[in-house]
């Protein structure tokens, strides 16, 4: 097996795991909640947050106040996918964010969240 062959093999052994998440702020107890397909993305929204390029403009905001040290980020819940064939992980992921969200509220003064969106 070549280089290559090996690289791609190992690939498709990495196990992604989907679940719902949460950045939250120590200094103020803020909190974003956010569901992804891939948990490995909360890295993507650090470096987002890290280059001042988040689309969460009080999150950015914040993050630029009080600086990185004062958010953890956290897995509220892990989704294993089912062996079903019509299992929905997308869909389930945003059930679960939905429970989450609403279950928290991370709105206004206690998140980052919209409106109640």
């Amino acid at each position: 097996m070549n280089r290559r062959q090996e690289l791609n093999q190992m690939y498709k052994e990495i196990k992604i795991e989907a679940g719902v998440y949460q950045i939250r702020n120590t200094k103020n107890g803020k909190i974003f909640v956010a569901g992804t397909n891939n948990l490995k993305t909360m890295n993507g929204k650090r470096f987002e947050l890290q280059m001042g390029t988040s689309y969460n403009k009080p999150l950015q905001q914040d993050w630029k106040e009080y600086g990185e040290d004062a958010f953890v980020f956290e897995i509220l819940e892990k989704i294993e996918p089912k062996e079903d064939p019509f299992f929905d992980l997308k869909g389930a992921v945003s059930k679960r964010e939905a429970y989450w969200i609403e279950r928290l509220e991370p709105f206004g003064e206690k998140g980052y969240n919209g409106d109640g969106k």
